[in-house]
């Protein structure tokens, strides 16, 4: 097969989550089909498949995964529609969480045949790209064993706090769906979900453990150099 690390780094702005949604399952099918299609061929005939990394904000939203329970839901109907906030049963692993503005959401759709095939060592990649970023801001964030995400005074089980969850979906060691990184989001939105399905931990941001209002574009550009480092990808436009 041939390996492919160049990158298409798209940057959807405020996008619905459904409009988001849709264009990765595009995005995700046309590289599985073209895996399928290879395999057809002799390895000189093949087309190497294409790899993305979405950034994007989404209006106020919760979604829930394949797994999660709908009781982590804490609002009727009438309050998700009164909070201007939309909710989604959607395919990804992982509970329910919150997306709004302020929160980069980063869809990586990555033929993990072109880096390595291994879906754990990919998440700790993700988190790690995380964590590189948070340290460029003087802030110590790291793993808690047994959960998925980037946590804040992560050796202190009474003051951990999450700033970055994961919930991601992958076929054909094709990936989709990504992380969420707390930057300067409305943190009251966290108090509607149970996080995650994890009731006896927090949620932080950015914004809220510096005490000033970080640079979008900054935070946003330190995270894509970890990424393309993390992977080793060339990330083009």
């Amino acid at each position: 097969m041939i390996q492919n690390r160049k990158t298409k780094f798209v940057h959807l702005g405020i996008k619905d989550y459904q409009e988001a949604w849709d264009y990765q399952e595009s995005l995700f099918q046309r590289t599985v089909d073209r895996k399928i299609t290879n395999r057809k061929h002799p390895p000189e005939k093949q087309v190497a498949t294409d790899n993305y990394l979405i950034f994007c904000y989404h209006p106020h939203v919760f979604t829930l995964g394949k797994s999660g329970d709908q009781g982590h839901l804490l609002l009727s109907h009438q309050e998700l529609t009164d909070k201007k906030a939309s909710f989604y049963k959607i395919n990804r692993g992982g509970d329910i969480t919150y997306h709004g503005p302020g929160q980069i959401v980063g869809y990586p759709i990555l033929d993990l045949d072109n880096f390595f095939t291994d879906i754990h060592r990919y998440l700790r990649y993700l988190e790690e790209a995380v964590i590189l970023t948070l340290a460029d801001y003087g802030i110590s964030a790291g793993r808690i064993e047994g959960l998925t995400g980037v946590w804040i005074d992560f050796e202190d089980d009474d003051k951990a706090r999450k700033i970055c969850a994961l919930g991601v979906k992958s076929s054909r060691w094709v990936t989709m769906h990504g992380f969420a990184f707390n930057v300067n989001v409305d943190l009251d939105y966290f108090g509607y979900i149970v996080p995650c399905g994890i009731a006896d931990k927090a949620v932080t941001s950015l914004h809220k453990e510096l005490g000033y209002m970080p640079n979008m574009p900054e935070v946003e550009e330190k995270l894509k150099t970890y990424l393309a480092r993390q992977f080793e990808m060339t990330l083009f436009t």
